[in-house]
């Protein structure tokens, strides 16, 4: 089994799209989304031609919502399954920040005092800025700014009290979460644990239990158990020594799949899902590239499903200038596919593309 190219398949970024981003969203389970932007692009990859206005149309209508869920950062995920994946991941969080808090002099009451603030202010489909909330948590008499503001937000947001609200322009807002996902469904632990892995495996696979432990915030133990219940659904295979599991059938076989082209964003899942990424590299990749410090997760040129380089965004007069750095030529199909690629992000964008290459040489750094 080639485990790059079934991965691939797996999380549709070939074969048969999805139809909306939310769709996109509801597979994978969940989609990193510390950079806004570039989630976006991510989801939009794996659609039948959404573009970036599609995706904020999604986000405003709250057919996705971003919240911090599984380890300590931010994704999206849809309203029906953001309670139970809270549910099931922010005791590790909470654990994870403690330290920090404590630093802070963030204690159970203030927690209390801050989210009542928060209820009251957010109350009746208001949505504010990170800044707006700020001010209002000051003027109750609770100091809010900098990293003391993003973990009373943070543990806001673990808490099930909020999530995120319409944008307003380029300003992230957040909203009560009961406002937002009224009807989301609640699951006992071991139940979610078991749709959490199932999902995993199916979207993500074929994979590790401590790519599914990392991806998910949880322990190794927990990703055996959960494999253990969801096991009619999942198969174990060997590769290399290594044994991974993946529900087979999840995605067909597609002719053309090892030459396929694609510019993904940082932190999209192909590539930081797995604590293990030795299978996203195109072999012989060494571990840093160009001399810059750049990793498997930043903006990476991949060619069927590994990654053979890295690429930055470059403003340009009326236009986006992609330009490549290459760790390896690529041949006359490739190039081809990687302006197919460029024309793709130029419809997500919706203004013009102009493809910029460096030399080709160096190394990539993974971790």
């Amino acid at each position: 089994m080639d485990v790059a190219l079934q991965r691939l398949r797996n999380q549709r970024l070939v074969g048969k799209p999805f139809a909306a981003p939310e769709d996109v969203v509801r597979w994978l389970g969940a989609v990193q989304a510390q950079d806004f932007a570039g989630a976006k692009w991510a989801i939009a990859q794996r659609t039948g031609g959404a573009t970036d206005a599609d995706l904020d149309r999604a986000c405003a209508d709250g057919r996705i919502l971003r919240t911090h869920v599984l380890r300590p950062t931010w994704h999206f995920v849809v309203p029906d399954d953001i309670r139970w994946m809270l549910a099931l991941t922010a005791p590790r969080v909470r654990t994870a920040m403690a330290y920090h808090a404590r630093q802070l002099a963030l204690d159970a009451a203030v927690y209390r005092r801050s989210q009542a603030v928060l209820q009251k202010a957010l109350a009746g489909g208001k949505a504010l800025t990170r800044d707006e909330l700020g001010r209002t948590l000051g003027a109750a008499g609770i100091q809010a700014s900098g990293p003391r503001l993003g973990l009373l937000m943070m543990r806001a947001e673990l808490d099930a009290l909020i999530a995120s609200g319409p944008r307003r322009g380029k300003q992230s807002t957040y909203a009560l979460l009961d406002e937002r996902a009224p009807r989301g469904r609640a699951l006992a632990r071991d139940e979610a644990l078991a749709e959490l892995v199932g999902r995993y495996f199916a979207s993500h696979g074929p994979a590790l239990p401590q790519d599914f432990a990392w991806w998910a915030g949880l322990t190794v133990a927990d990703a055996r158990r959960g494999i253990e219940s969801a096991s009619p659904r999942l198969t174990p295979v060997n590769v290399g020594g290594k044994i991974y599991w993946h529900a087979p059938g999840a995605a067909p076989a597609v002719r053309g799949s090892a030459g396929v082209v694609h510019l993904l964003p940082n932190y999209d899942e192909l590539t930081v899902a797995y604590r293990d990424r030795a299978e996203s590299l195109a072999p012989g990749l060494s571990v840093t590239f160009a001399g810059r410090p750049e990793m498997v997760m930043n903006h990476v040129v991949s060619v069927g499903g590994r990654v053979v380089g890295g690429w930055r965004r470059v403003p340009g007069k009326g236009a986006t200038i992609v330009e490549t750095t290459l760790a390896t030529r690529l041949d006359a199909s490739a190039r081809e596919a990687l302006r197919a690629a460029a024309a793709r992000f130029e419809r997500f964008l919706g203004h013009t593309v102009t493809l910029r290459a460096r030399p080709v040489g160096g190394r990539i750094r993974a971790r």
